[in-house]
């Protein structure tokens, strides 16, 4: 099992911090779905990237009413 630190120091890609700190907050928020790492990053990622740049919600908190973005999202990480 991945402790959270390990989580968050293996964040990746090209990004800014803001994106950074809501990635790594997301993937602590579904650290315990039962999903790759991998998995959880890419959803996280795509999720950030579907969100409006000025977005003051978390992505847990903005997941719940766009339903939409999350199926896209849950797809194309391969969420099961």
């Amino acid at each position: 099992m991945l402790t959270a630190f390990t989580i968050v120091s293996n964040l990746t890609f090209a990004g800014n911090a803001d994106d950074t700190k809501w990635i790594a907050q997301c993937m602590m928020d579904n650290k315990d779905e039962g999903q790759p790492t991998e998995v959880v990053q890419k959803y996280c990622e795509c999720m950030n990237d579907k969100m409006d740049k000025n977005e003051t919600q978390s992505i847990t908190e903005w997941e719940k009413t766009h339903t939409a973005e999350k199926k896209e999202c849950s797809e194309k990480a391969g969420w099961k």
